[in-house]
Parts: structure tokens; sequence; C-alpha cells
């Protein structure tokens, strides 16, 4: 690696979420890099499938709404990789702000303290969500005038925060990962269709982009090091080829000894019983329904980004198609649940 500037040539990183998905990935990837020379990898607890022992790595759990907790954690370092956060469709606001908003003040006001160089921080492209398709939506394109869930206003919050702070940021947005190690969406649907849940919402038709979680984590690594052109910029990530969403669940299922659902539901009707669900849940116990407004238009319409900033200034070009992501996840997944 050519050395850019200074800290480029030996950095000390500090991983938020580094025992869940995206970030166990991620750490894989950085104990091989020669630059980097310590991860504080932090997280709420470690799961023996998302560990890495290196002498690189050092394992710090807490929690990152803890001010103190966050102060001790961004000392010595001089890179924040942010992925922490809480990903749900259903949920208080106020569980929310604690989980995504509160962190983010947190590691901000320690990193303008401790001289960061560089803050990464993974947000999603939820925020673009409306109930409508969308294709080829562009990191400029104006953001819905209230968004669907708190998950989307408290990552679009934080956001806004670390664009108003003075540290030198990149923020990504990438889209439904899948991969080796993913504990939320294929499980997810592998679920229903073990419940017999599953259904194809509307005409099957839709369009998505599905991403390697690989290419994700290329994505960071590029951040990590990319100058001052691409540098406090916002980027879509993707495969950058769309897919329809049932042929890909219709791929996995049998992949996992699973079967592909025979029934289908239309999108008027399963919308509405989703709303129902949703004024039931915040009139009773508040307790994430079995259908959210917002999963149904996931599963029902077209939803594709624009990746073409991320090519041109971060230089990111994704090499994992999404076909071998689920051949990935399809093996990681019948080993690891064997004998469950």
């Amino acid at each position: 690696m050519i050395c850019v500037y200074k800290y480029y040539c030996s950095m000390k990183i500090l991983l938020t979420g580094a025992t869940g998905f995206l970030g166990w990935r991620t750490l894989e990837k950085l104990v091989e890099l020669d630059w980097v020379t310590s991860i504080t990898a932090t997280g709420r607890s470690i799961k023996d499938s998302h560990y890495i022992k290196h002498t690189k790595v050092s394992y710090v759990l807490g929690d990152l709404a803890n001010v103190d907790f966050v102060n001790k954690l961004v000392v010595g370092v001089d890179t924040i990789i942010h992925i922490a956060g809480l990903s749900s469709p259903w949920g208080t606001e106020r569980g929310f702000i604690q989980a995504n908003l509160k962190p983010q003040e947190f590691l901000l006001k320690a990193a303008t303290k401790n001289g960061i160089n560089r803050f990464v921080f993974i947000s999603t492209p939820s925020l673009y969500f409306e109930l409508r398709d969308k294709f080829l939506i562009k990191e400029s394109d104006p953001l819905p005038n209230s968004f669907i869930n708190h998950y989307c206003s408290t990552k679009r919050n934080a956001e806004i925060l670390l664009e108003n702070s003075e540290i030198p940021y990149v923020i990504l947005r990438p889209r439904a990962l899948t991969g080796r190690g993913d504990t939320v969406i294929m499980p997810r649907l592998i679920r229903a269709a073990d419940e017999g849940k599953l259904k194809v919402i509307g005409n099957g038709e839709n369009y998505v982009d599905l991403t390697a979680v690989a290419n994700v984590v290329d994505a960071i690594i590029l951040s990590l090091q990319v100058g001052d052109i691409g540098i406090n910029k916002t980027y879509n990530i993707t495969n950058g080829n769309p897919v329809k969403l049932w042929e890909s669940i219709a791929q996995l299922l049998p992949k996992v000894n699973r079967e592909f659902p025979n029934k289908r539901v239309p999108y008027s009707i399963a919308v509405n019983l989703a709303r129902l669900m949703e004024f039931t849940s915040r009139m009773t116990n508040q307790k994430e329904p079995a259908l959210t407004v917002y999963s149904i238009g996931i599963l029902a319409m077209n939803f594709t980004l624009d990746i073409s900033s991320a090519r041109k200034y971060l230089g990111y070009n994704p090499t994992v198609s999404t076909k071998e992501a689920i051949d990935e996840f399809a093996e990681w997944f019948n080993e690891s649940y064997r004998d469950s």
C-alpha cells in the first residue's frame, strides 16, 4: 500500500459491532492488512461462530449508550468504523435513539477530543424507502418527508451528526447483506418458511439489490484508504446487479432443504393487514406484529440503488455475485445448523 497520509500506514482502529455479521466479516479482513496495527473490537456479547482470535484484536464488550464506556474505547485509536446499531422494522423511538443516536453522539464527542483521523459509518438505504417502486436511487435524490420507521429516522439523524462534525468521514449505505455469517435476512426467511408463514407478496416480479457481505467489506476497506477526492461523502453500496427477489429466494430455499412457498397474497391485502396489525400492537402490548408495512413493502416493491458514485470516488467494484453470496450463506448455514 502506498502511504498517501502517514496514518494510513499504521492504523489503530476501533470497530463497533465487531461481534455481528458485518462486523465479524470486516474484522476477518482487517487482521490481514499490514497497515492495520491494532483493532479494538467491541460488541455486547461474543458468539463462538463470530469470534476471531488474533494478536491485533482486543475485544472490549459493553454498551455504546454508556458515555464513560465510549470515552475509554476511543483512547489510543485513530480510526473508527461504526457498524453497531439496532436494525429492526419495529420498536420504540426511545429504543432506537438509545441504540443508534446516543452511541453516535458519544463516539463523535470522543473522536473530536481524541483527534480521530477518519470515521466510517454504516448507515442504511432504507432511508429512501417509500411505499412505491423506486429504481436506481442516487444518494443525492430527495429523502422522504417522513421516514417509514424509527430505525430510518435515527440512522439519518446519526448521519447528520457526523456530517456536521469536523471529523473526516465516509458514510456507506449497503443494501440487504447476505453471505457467510448472515444471522438476519436469510435466516428470517428460512424461519418463515419453517413456520408456514412465507408467502409471495404481490406479483413476485419485483427487482431489488442484494449485496454480498464480502463486497461491503471491500467498500469499508476502500473507505479507510480513499484520499481527499472521496472523503466526506455518502455512498450507496450494492452488487450493482439487481435481481428478482423471489427468484433469489427460490434459489436459496432448496439449498437449505426448504420448499418454496406455493401461496401468493395480493399486495393490497397484505399491506392493509399489516396496517391493522401495527395499529393493534400500538394499542395493546407494543410487541412487533407478525407483519409490518415496511416488511411487506420490502417483499413486494421494486427497490434498486445507483452505485456510480462509489465506483467513481471509492474505486468500488463488486466482485462477489449474488448467486455466490447465496451459495456461501447456504453452505455456512447447513454446516452451522446441521444438528439444530
